[in-house]
């Protein structure tokens, strides 16, 4: 099977030897995003929501980049610094998805990229 990298060029582009998506078969694999303003490369403002926010944004770019949307999302890795941001989250990811929602996992982690507070990566069909 060959892979094939999706691209949105709405982001800014990956700062290291990653792609922002593949596509193998009938899956389509996105690198983990955190919310990073696609204008200045820089962390968006404002806390956790805000974050969320930004990377909901970012992660339909790549999704349209590949003609899909979140309705097509199967499953979501969430990475979370601070676990008492978990009701904060689910807050603002009921705003993206609905039933039947997809499969989902949430760990806490010690960092991650630029400071952010959250980090997703998603799984979508093709």
């Amino acid at each position: 099977m060959k892979l094939k990298a999706i691209r949105s060029g709405r982001l800014s582009p990956p700062v290291g030897p990653f792609s922002q998506a593949i596509q193998i078969a009938d899956f389509i694999f996105l690198s983990g995003q955190v919310g990073q303003d696609p204008e200045n490369g820089r962390l968006v403002e404002g806390g956790l929501e805000q974050q969320a926010r930004q990377i909901f944004s970012n992660v339909s770019a790549v999704l349209e980049a590949a003609g899909k949307s979140l309705a097509d999302v199967v499953r979501v890795g969430v990475f979370l610094t601070d676990m008492a941001d978990f009701a904060a989250l689910n807050a603002v990811y009921a705003q993206y998805f609905e039933q039947p929602y997809p499969a989902r996992t949430t760990v806490a982690v010690a960092a991650l990229p630029l400071g952010a507070t959250v980090e997703i990566d998603i799984v979508a069909r093709a």
